[in-house]
């Protein structure tokens, strides 16, 4: 397959399937500045000051000003307004920084809930796309935290079809203002925002538009608390909006312009929740960890048994392989925006279109990142065995905790679809040329496999070509799922989420490849023995995982000859040597249970 070798601000969002990225060109967290390292120990001591101690209080809700205090307090240090513009009251912090404070706080159970709610889907609506009068009024107040935000889109009927809620806005006679009226739920923060972000209808509209809804404004009411699985300490409610007056000014970007504004919005909350998520794998290995060390069965130590060992090798790998893609991905859209900015472009412009440009990655990464946190909660409750199960311990906590992520900011079914959906559409604008290496890929296969050794030297050379052949791998089952079903590919689900995760294992095992590489190349090979076992540990994975699920695709719309041809390519393609994975692992564990935590 022909590749290119992108240079810094030239790659586009989907190409990695077919480019070849420079270890040198990405952005490794092991390069963040001495600044954003006191930021993120800030973040620490503000979650081990004002949250840990305080988890059974902010769950149990018995004091509704509790989490309205701790936004408080971090509206006070600034938390809140990392991503808002100094003439605006915050700190205009680039995208990476962001994401880091987002991955700290992801510790903080309920809190990091409610904080990312309210920076994120609740202020970023009214700062990208609001006027310079609105921006003016609400962002400052939001950004110290002296009003809470929220954001309503969900209704009863109307969840990841959210185009088709059914909430009006009427123009009153005197053309002044908005009756709002109409039902929102699962809204978070409702118990105590003062300002949402509402989404309605006016009229008789085909797409929502978007409002800026102060609770003063009246025709506000809620039911009580929701009862739920997990982050219990968070506010959500069901609102409904009853003749709620709403000045015309509050009108949010244009007409219609609503439902663009929560697709773009969400963009950013994957993102930011993939690498919240791994900030909540992290705190977990750390005490799974800590607990395999101290508790003894057999007279040892569980950390010394080798099935404890896998767990806690397996646990830390696919969380430094999640993070190696989420900050990869994160500077790609920084750099994009910059870029931007140089053409001209305003500010908020810049930030949506960034984001905008790199959504199939941004849908990628909040599949991997929440999945590793399940995978990692649902190992930190066997490792503690019984103490797993019982609410006295931190795993019951953290395991009913995770699960929500799987469905907030769309479903992982529906981001899965829209991996793929995304990277079609791009290929038929022409903004993605996929035909071409596709072809290259099934002329290929037509030929006789070159068994010669390779004689190239190097770092990873001949990991890079198994990467390069799982990318040939994904080319080929896709472009023969398109030649099938044509334009009724949308409606075989279960092809596209098998590609889906033949791309997802692709970006990940790739991104922990680069980063290794890029650290070896600053630090030296021995001294970065770990970093490399675990990105060998999870590129072998990454093969099987990808083998699996071409499989499953080329099962679902192959048969007789095409299916063995099929069936020959992917075999070919998903190869890599045999490796220990047992002492890897073990090599893995060792260096975690002697570092007593998370280490990365």
């Amino acid at each position: 397959m022909a590749t290119a070798v992108e240079t810094k601000n030239t790659i586009k969002g989907g190409e990695f399937l077919i480019k070849e990225t420079r270890a040198q060109a990405i952005f490794i967290p092991e390069e963040f500045n001495e600044e954003q390292r006191m930021i993120k120990q800030q973040c620490e001591d503000f979650l081990a000051k004002e949250v840990t101690p305080r988890l059974n209080d902010i769950d149990s809700m018995k004091d509704p000003k509790i989490m309205p205090s701790i936004l408080d307090k971090a509206g006070e240090l600034g938390l809140l307004g990392t991503s808002v513009p100094q003439e605006l009251g915050g700190f205009g912090m680039d995208f990476n920084t962001t994401m880091l404070v987002a991955e700290v706080i992801g510790a903080g159970h309920s809190v990091a809930v409610a904080l990312s709610a309210h920076t994120g889907i609740g202020t970023l609506p009214i700062l990208y796309y609001g006027n310079d009068t609105q921006k003016k009024k609400y962002i400052p107040k939001l950004a110290t935290g002296e009003w809470k935000a929220s954001y309503c889109l969900t209704e009863p009927d109307s969840g990841s079809d959210a185009n088709s809620g059914k909430t009006k806005a009427v123009l009153t006679a005197d053309g002044k203002h908005y009756l709002i009226n109409g039902q929102k739920m699962w809204i978070t923060n409702g118990g105590f925002a003062d300002v949402f972000v509402v989404f309605a209808k006016i009229d008789n509209d085909k797409n929502l538009s978007a409002f800026i809804v102060e609770k003063t404004f009246g025709g506000i009411t809620m039911n009580e608390e929701e009862k739920k699985m997990g982050i219990k300490g968070s506010s959500t409610r069901q609102i409904f909006f009853n003749d709620c007056k709403v000045p015309v000014e509050n009108l949010l970007s244009e007409r219609e312009n609503g439902f663009k504004i929560a697709v773009n919005i969400l963009n950013i909350g994957r993102i930011k929740l993939g690498i919240a998520a791994i900030g909540g794998s992290k705190a977990t290995v750390s005490q799974a960890v800590k607990y395999a060390k101290e508790r003894k069965q057999f007279g040892v130590p569980l950390a010394t048994f080798g099935a404890i060992k896998h767990k806690l090798a397996e646990m830390t790998t696919k969380i430094f392989a999640s993070e190696s893609a989420h900050y990869r991905a994160s500077q790609n859209i920084d750099d994009t925006y910059q870029a931007l900015i140089a053409t001209g472009l305003n500010s908020a412009k810049a930030r949506l279109k960034s984001l905008e440009e790199f959504a199939i990655e941004c849908a990628i990464l909040k599949v991997h990142g929440s999945e590793v946190l399940d995978y990692v909660t649902d190992e930190g409750v066997q490792i503690y065995g019984g103490m797993g199960f019982s609410a006295e311990g931190p795993m019951d906590r953290a395991y009913r905790d995770a699960r929500i992520n799987r469905i907030f900011e769309g479903t992982n079914e529906i981001n899965r679809l829209l991996t793929i959906d995304m990277l079609m559409k791009r290929a038929m604008k022409g903004s993605l040329d996929l035909m071409t290496p596709a072809m290259a890929v099934q002329k290929e296969l037509m030929s006789i496999p070159d068994f010669g050794a390779s004689e190239e030297e190097g770092l990873f050379v001949k990991e890079k070509k198994v990467l390069a052949n799982l990318k040939k791998a994904g080319l080929v089952i896709a472009g023969a799922a398109v030649q099938k079903f044509m334009m009724k590919l949308s409606e075989e689900q279960e092809v596209i989420m098998s590609l889906a995760d033949m791309l997802i294992e692709i970006y990940v095992a790739e991104s922990v490849l680069l980063r290794v590489e890029k650290l070896i190349s600053k630090q030296g090979e021995k001294e970065c023995e770990i970093q490399k076992e675990m990105a060998l540990v999870y590129l072998h994975e990454a093969v099987e995982k990808t083998a699996y699920s071409g499989k499953q695709a080329v099962y679902a719309f192959a048969a007789g000859d095409e299916l063995r041809l099929m069936m020959l390519g992917l075999k070919r393609f998903t190869k890599i040597e045999p490796y220990n994975l047992k002492e890897a692992r073990r090599k893995i564990a060792n260096y975690i249970i002697e570092k007593g935590a998370y280490p990365f």
